[in-house]
């Protein structure tokens, strides 16, 4: 008998609303994209997009920017790190994070990831207290957050100042507190594959406002800033305009106005990414094989991926699930490859980075894949995709 094939797309998204395509040629038809381009009175998209997001996130201030990758930049350079300021960061995550650190010329300090995705505390102290670093890139790679509550005990211990990769979290929550307001600030990424989709984009936000006046005049508003839409009043900007170099990372009109109406929607869309997630954890569920992080009580995820482990397989067993799915119309990334493929990269291969030790990392990316759930799955098709993972990791040499 001939097996079950799944034939969706794994990089297709949803179609943007109507109201955002509206929106769109509104700007279009204006020809003024900058967000600086305004007609006396007007507010314009982007400060409109800072202060509905502030609002929806429950931030005081928010900042649009050019790319997740610049949101975190930006927040280093504003938090005060420097030229050789080693700053602690995830082992687990995409290579923009350490090249936010590399590119403000700052260092990187990898700790260790545990069998559930989420940083090791013993190994976060250990390295804080022998490396004296001040600062904490906190990645909640693909949707998994640590205990946020023992993160603000150890950042309140070690004097660190935490900066939230928030890419992958935006909508999560620990214990009803949305991720993004446990540290100085959150850093969003508004890029296709993420939970609101301009192409590419970024969103930081803070309560801090002499940090966020910092962002600001980094972000490139020459002194423009009083015409953003969640940012400090002026006074906060007495010594950043002279202080901060201008980094042009602003976000234009067009990608803001096709934000905005995608605001209103994501507390549903978080809805409808779980029950995807769960519908292929079900399946995932009845394999004696396979392994999924566990959730935290205190977590609420936004489960638009999903990572699992076959602890037993060595890696020509890991390229043969990935075939064997792939042959299926599954598309699994496997992190244990020693080359970097596609957006999927390991800390060996980040060669910026001193090289360090990470036994228990390695030993858990080795098995490790991961998967996109996007809108365009209905949950009859995540259940068909857990059934033939679970049929292929069965039927594949120990």
């Amino acid at each position: 008998m001939d097996k079950r094939k799944f034939t969706g797309s794994f990089t297709q998204q949803e179609p943007l609303s109507d109201a955002a395509i509206n929106a769109a040629t509104a700007v279009l038809q204006s020809g003024r994209l900058h967000r600086y381009n305004l007609t006396p009175g007007e507010l314009g998209e982007v400060a409109l997009l800072e202060q509905e997001f502030a609002a929806w996130q429950g931030s005081r201030y928010c900042l649009a920017v050019a790319s997740g990758g610049q949101a975190i930049q930006i927040s280093l350079r504003a938090a005060g790190a420097e030229a050789n300021d080693l700053v602690l960061t995830n082992a687990f995550t995409l290579a923009p994070v350490p090249g936010a650190i590399h590119a403000v010329g700052a260092r990187p300090i990898l700790v260790e990831d545990d069998e559930d995705l989420r940083l090791d505390f013993d190994d976060l102290a250990r390295k804080a207290e022998t490396s004296g670093a001040r600062f904490l890139l906190l990645s909640h790679m693909r949707g998994h957050l640590c205990d946020m509550d023992r993160l603000a005990e150890l950042a309140t211990q070690f004097k660190l100042t935490v900066i939230e990769d928030c890419a992958h979290t935006m909508g999560a929550t620990w214990n009803g507190i949305r991720s993004g307001n446990f540290g100085l600030v959150g850093c969003f990424s508004t890029q296709t594959y993420k939970h609101i989709n301009s192409g590419e984009g970024g969103l930081l936000t803070s309560n801090d406002p002499d940090f966020m006046a910092r962002a600001t005049m980094l972000s490139g508003s020459y002194m423009l800033y009083g015409r953003h839409g969640a940012g400090p009043d002026a006074e906060h900007f007495a010594e950043a305009r002279y202080t901060m170099p201008n980094m042009s990372a602003r976000m234009d009109a067009l990608r803001a106005a096709i934000l905005r109406p995608q605001i209103a929607l994501l507390d549903e869309n978080v809805a409808r990414w779980n029950r995807r997630y769960l519908a292929v954890a079900a399946e995932l569920a009845k394999s004696n094989r396979i392994v999924c992080p566990v959730r935290p009580e205190a977590e609420g995820m936004v489960g638009s991926s999903i990572q699992f482990r076959v602890p037993d397989l060595g890696e020509a067993g890991c390229r043969e699930v990935v075939e064997r799915a792939r042959l299926r119309g599954v598309e699994l990334k496997w992190f244990g490859g020693a080359e970097p493929e596609g957006f999927t990269s390991a800390h060996q291969s980040w060669r910026y980075v001193d090289r360090q030790q990470l036994p228990q990392t390695d030993r858990v990316l080795a098995t490790l894949f991961d998967m996109r759930l996007p809108l365009t799955f209905s949950q009859r098709d995540c259940s068909l995709i857990g059934q033939i993972i679970c049929e292929e990791v069965g039927e594949v040499r120990q």
